[in-house]
């Protein structure tokens, strides 16, 4: 199991790269992550989980299912989340009483982390936050406290880019119990930039606080740049880039899927702007992008706060183009209703009024993985639906997209929404769609394929810097390896 000292030290990609790397050592290999909390989430066997999850799957060149992410926390506001359990809604809690979910939730996870561990080589957990957080540790499921129910082995993994190293695994190590402690194997250093002669001094000052050995210095890997994210804290480090087509998106406060957007950054001339809360919308954009939500009615009253709903009216009288995806298509209709508080209080508003559609959220969750093409350039889309809601009116009758038979989204003039997340990742169609916002010649960019690359280099650099049959002993001895 990698743990982390904190959040964000890069545990979901070490995983991915580890998967990778002993997969193509011929192991079956398979991932695993007890709790998430993210709302990026990918599709899996009919359920959802944490979009990490899914990429490490990838890694294994296996199809991800719902046991690799047993319990998923999707936030809906500052205080409550919304529960999913092995892929399915099992309801919502406020922080304060989720602890009392975790008892019965953690059957559940070693449920599904002993039907996953079957006929695997290699089971890679990866832990969520830090096991230091021991106001979080009564009746945990996410760090230590899977670690001792599944009896599993623990690697300490932090961030040297962050500043604070040696304090970081010190202080995590006088924080657990002697118990916790004990099943510590070492730990790795992350995203390490210069000569690792160097840290030589750390390790010997680490070694003699806690006598755990480095297991290894990983250097910073440019390629983890162009694998998805999994947290929204990933958009803080994303550079707003340059390029002839200029595309804005308004950051929701809450953000889903903003996977969405990965492939338009590998373009060359496209210039992807995270626009922050406090920011208008740039005028000179050529596109607008609103993006998925979690809490549609709680984003589209932050988008009003904003003054954005303002800026994109003036957008689209300048003749801007404007692409809704998913709970930003329904927040350019006319209405949203969620009369049975699915996503949040109980309440409607009024749309931006872009499109000729209203959207009333249901508690039936649609989750498939879907292709078909889009109408107005005749390109292939592939991707999956994740939404709440059943989206009607006079605009549905001039779709987006025709998938498998049905029609998906609506177009006025430039302005356009449909459910269908990843349909960027295809390249024909990505081309031809900023092809319509500016002329341009096809950059060649393939974006499945950069993916794979990415994957590949991660983990060569990983392999290199890891004594990967010492990492498989540790696994294989279990608790009892020295």
């Amino acid at each position: 199991m990698i743990q982390g000292t904190g959040s964000h030290v890069g545990k979901s990609l070490i995983v991915a790269a580890l998967a990778r790397a002993y997969t193509a050592r011929g192991l079956v290999v398979r991932p695993f992550k007890p709790q998430n909390m993210s709302n990026n989430a990918a599709v899996a066997d009919g359920g959802e989980i944490g979009r990490a999850q899914a990429l490490q799957a990838r890694a294994c060149r296996i199809a991800p299912t719902v046991d690799m992410n047993p319990v998923l926390l999707k936030p809906q506001s500052d205080q409550g989340a919304q529960i999913v359990v092995q892929g399915r809604v099992a309801g919502t809690a406020a922080a304060r009483d989720y602890h009392a979910w975790k008892l019965r939730l953690l059957p559940k996870v070693l449920e599904s982390f002993q039907r996953l561990a079957q006929g695997a080589n290699l089971v890679l957990v990866e832990g969520a936050g830090s096991p230091a957080e021991v106001n979080l540790r009564a009746n945990d499921i996410a760090n230590m406290g899977f670690a001792e129910a599944a009896d599993v082995p623990v690697i300490l993994l932090g961030d040297v880019d962050r500043g604070g190293f040696i304090a970081s695994v010190v202080g995590t190590y006088e924080l657990l119990e002697p118990s916790e402690r004990a099943r510590l194997k070492g730990y790795i250093v992350n995203r390490f930039r210069g000569d690792p002669a160097l840290f030589a001094g750390a390790i010997a000052v680490i070694g003699a606080r806690t006598g755990l050995p480095c297991l290894g210095i990983v250097p910073y890997a440019p390629a983890a740049l162009r694998l998805p994210a999994e947290d929204s804290v990933a958009l803080d480090d994303v550079a707003v880039t340059s390029g002839a087509i200029r595309i804005a998106v308004p950051r929701l406060p809450r953000i889903a899927n903003f996977d969405d957007l990965d492939p338009l950054r590998l373009e060359p001339d496209v210039a992807v702007t995270m626009v922050p809360p406090g920011a208008p919308l740039p005028a000179d954009a050529d596109l607008v992008i609103l993006p998925g939500s979690k809490a549609t009615l709680a984003d589209l009253a932050a988008c009003r706060a904003e003054g954005w709903d303002i800026d994109l009216a003036a957008h689209v009288r300048r003749g801007g183009w404007v692409l809704g995806l998913c709970g930003g298509y329904q927040m350019l209709g006319t209405r949203i209703a969620d009369p049975a508080g699915i996503e949040g209080p109980p309440g409607e508003a009024p749309g931006l009024g872009h499109l000729d559609v209203a959207t009333t959220l249901t508690a039936d969750k649609r989750l498939v993985a879907v292709s078909g093409s889009d109408r107005a350039t005749g390109a292939t889309v592939a991707g999956y639906e994740m939404h709440v809601g059943v989206t009607t009116g006079p605009g549905a009758a001039r779709p987006m997209l025709d998938l498998g038979g049905r029609s998906d989204g609506a177009v006025a003039g430039r302005v356009m929404g449909c459910y269908l997340h990843g349909l960027f990742a295809a390249d024909g169609f990505r081309h031809a769609f900023l092809a319509r916002l500016r002329a341009r010649a096809h950059s060649g960019t393939a974006y499945e394929a950069s993916i794979e690359s990415a994957l590949d280099s991660l983990a060569a650099t990983v392999a290199a810097a890891l004594d990967l049959d010492r990492l498989y002993a540790i696994a294989r001895l279990g608790s009892n390896a020295a």
